[in-house]
């Protein structure tokens, strides 16, 4: 792979071969804000250039053993690995997240993808039941689907791109993935390494390009039963739309919402510095991070306080500084919308604490047009409010008291969304309570971000349709088939 990636002109990956398209996006740089690649802008025929080459690859792949599958995955992970440092260095620069984020979790992760599923795949069992009565024997056979279609966010981008095409393939299935055109030189960079990880050509194709362009012909194509996406609602949306003539199977992953829940008995010092981390990390542009932020009353002007306090020692600045804890937004229309919903606090009267139009971000000169944003506090504002019901996806958060449980639970469920949610308090009963009730697919306690993958992740309401992970992931791509046998 090229170590200088400046200027690249990105192809498509179709059939085992990379193969250049007469169209092309530009693709910016968010931390200087200037074009430095140029993507493909799929369309259908591209799209069915690449359906074409997986449905020629699906008979043997799908024939293939788990054992010589995982085999395959395995190996991409030792490749992703080995290249670390300059697949960090690439996402870095092309989502402008800081290294340090990179390197410690895109990356790492996206190599942990490829592990965990060519482990799992290898211990599931299927039903058995017996009719002795009738003489039958009754038993389950999971069989792949065909081709894939994986549609692939800009936040995460190979972390979240390998979370499809991981399980995807290692039950037996080919795919056609689209990653998000601001973001996609690691999938590329990923491509150089699928042959000589021992891919057959056709298994996994890769196509460049625009949702309304790429993403339509994709989740509208006759030949693909299978769409998996994780977006924006408002897409979801239009994906349900355009693929239901077809009748494929949607896993649909979301947006977010996130309230964080502080009682009084919290551990005052680890609850902030957590939901510091949960409310800021990668720039806020992570769907579980914490956007509303309940304090139970008593501790409110405390914790406020020190929040606030905290929270302006979270560094923003060059991604490429290994001490930065955030670096860029994605685009500049994306800052634009962020910065939006705060000048929307201060006109319905909110109290901006830090961040926007609080405190000055000092940026190198060759930074100064890049896409930055310090993190942002708001108090003041009305449960009614867009800062309160709308997904931000950025540095902001919102703080606000509350005085009793059921009121803060209802406070909580009171919005479209319903992902996750974080609840701190020393008490074991109350956060056993408090977690049934919430309506959120995850509920972390005294903690954020631990995940075990065999475990169910997804969301309710507007957040989503269905679950990934070990088991529902491994149902999701596959179609179960029930045999009798008569003896």
């Amino acid at each position: 792979m090229s170590k200088d990636i400046k200027h690249l002109v990105l192809e498509n990956y179709i059939g085992g071969k990379f193969v250049p398209c007469s169209k092309l996006i530009d693709s910016f740089n968010p931390s200087t804000g200037e074009v430095y690649c140029k993507v493909p802008d799929s369309g259908p025929e591209e799209v069915d250039a690449a359906v074409t080459a997986a449905k020629k690859a699906f008979p043997d792949w799908s024939a293939k053993s788990p054992a010589e599958r995982s085999k395959v995955l395995n190996k991409l992970a030792d490749l992703i690995e080995a290249g670390l440092e300059e697949f960090a260095q690439a996402e870095s620069k092309d989502q402008g997240k800081t290294i340090t984020f990179a390197r410690n979790v895109d990356i790492p992760r996206s190599a942990e993808n490829f592990r965990f599923f060519a482990s799992s795949v290898l211990h599931h069992t299927n039903d058995c039941s017996q009719m002795d009565h009738m003489g039958c024997l009754n038993y389950t056979v999971r069989c792949p689907v065909g081709v894939a279609g994986l549609i692939s966010p800009w936040n995460l981008p190979l972390y979240l791109l390998t979370w499809k095409i991981a399980p995807a393939v290692a039950t037996g299935n080919t795919v056609v993935a689209k990653p998000s055109e601001m973001t996609s030189v690691t999938a590329w960079m990923m491509c150089q390494l699928l042959e000589e990880a021992g891919f057959p050509p056709g298994v996994v194709n890769i196509v460049f390009g625009t949702g309304p362009r790429a993403g339509d012909a994709l989740v509208s194509h006759p030949d693909v039963p299978l769409i998996s996406f994780t977006g924006s609602t408002a897409t979801a949306r239009l994906i349900t739309e355009r693929s239901a003539p077809y009748c494929k199977k949607l896993s649909l992953e979301l947006g977010g919402k996130n309230p964080a829940i502080i009682f009084a008995d919290a551990d005052m010092e680890q609850c902030i510095s957590t939901t510091v981390r949960s409310s800021f990390s990668n720039q806020g542009e992570i769907c579980l991070c914490t956007s509303r932020i309940f304090v139970e009353r008593s501790i409110y002007p405390e914790f406020l306080a020190r929040f606030v306090e905290t929270a302006r020692r979270w560094k923003t600045g060059v991604p490429s500084d290994p001490s930065n804890d955030n670096g860029a937004l994605i685009s500049k229309e994306h800052l634009q919308k962020v910065k939006g919903y705060v000048a929307l606090a201060l006109t319905e009267g909110a109290q901006v604490h830090c961040g926007e139009d609080v405190d000055k971000l000092i940026l190198p000169q060759q930074n100064a047009g890049g896409y930055f944003m310090l993190p942002t506090i708001i108090s003041g504002v009305k449960d009614s409010s867009a800062l309160m019901q709308e997904e931000i996806f950025g540095p902001v958060t919102c703080v606000t008291p509350f005085d009793e449980e059921e009121e803060v639970i209802s406070r909580a469920n009171g919005v479209r969304y319903g992902l996750s949610a974080t609840v701190w308090s020393r008490d074991v009963g109350r956060v056993h309570r408090v977690a049934r009730k919430l309506q959120a697919g995850l509920v972390w306690t005294n903690c954020w971000l631990v995940r075990d993958l065999n475990l169910p992740f997804g969301g309710m309401k507007n957040s989503g349709i269905g679950r990934e992970g070990g088991k529902d992931s491994y149902h999701f791509f596959t179609e179960v088939k029930s045999i009798t046998i008569k003896h």
